[in-house]
């Protein structure tokens, strides 16, 4: 059984106060599993979460949109793909590859200057994958409050028209269609469709 294991922190968590981030955080998190047996916060802003594989990508895009509405904030994870040979009732008290991958991962981002990463036993997918996540992260780094709003409001309500996701937050469709193609949404949507096939080809 292969799974996914997202490792990441918050940064500049120390310019806001934790009531802000964490609320956000929590619930973003709860819509992939419960705490602490599928996803668990510890020292403060770090985090760690299991997902499908299939899911990890938009999970991670998912976490960065939902922390972004908050201006000082990003977030940066490290999504390592594998199998778990030690599952515990508490998932930082689990072991096996993908949580290898994701902690080892997770180590070089900062140094490396990026905000995400995956790692799988497939070198060719990750040379793949990662491309495209770099040239997404052009974007992605630089989203206004609004527009990550927008594109978490967008991946969470899937079955939603443009009027009715700009009825939930008080804006017009113009004003919709105007923050998610300044997000680079559908470029987004069509990395993840990507990364699924790519995925599906591996398992």
């Amino acid at each position: 059984m292969i799974y996914a294991i997202i490792t990441g922190d918050i940064v500049n968590s120390s310019k806001e106060d934790p009531n802000t981030w964490l609320p956000i955080l929590k619930k973003v998190l709860n819509q992939f599993g419960s705490s602490p047996n599928e996803w668990e916060i510890y020292r403060g802003d770090s985090f760690q979460l299991l997902v499908d594989p299939k899911e990890a990508l938009e999970a991670a895009i998912q976490i960065k949109a939902a922390i972004k509405t908050i201006k000082t904030l990003d977030v940066r994870m490290s999504i390592g793909i594998g199998s778990i040979s030690h599952r515990s009732k508490r998932l930082t008290e689990s072991n096996g590859e993908a949580f290898v991958r994701s902690g080892e991962k997770f180590e070089d981002l900062k140094k490396n200057r990026l905000n995400l990463i995956i790692t799988s036993e497939w070198k060719d997918f990750n040379r793949d994958v990662n491309l495209f996540i770099k040239l997404a992260l052009l974007t992605m780094d630089h989203w206004t409050e609004n527009a990550a709003e927008m594109v978490k409001i967008t991946l969470d309500n899937p079955e939603k028209g443009q009027s009715e996701l700009g009825k939930m937050i008080g804006i017009k469709q113009n004003a919709v269609s105007s923050r998610l193609k300044r997000a680079a949404f559908d470029e987004i949507v069509e990395m993840i469709d990507v990364y699924q096939l790519k995925l599906k080809e591996k398992l």
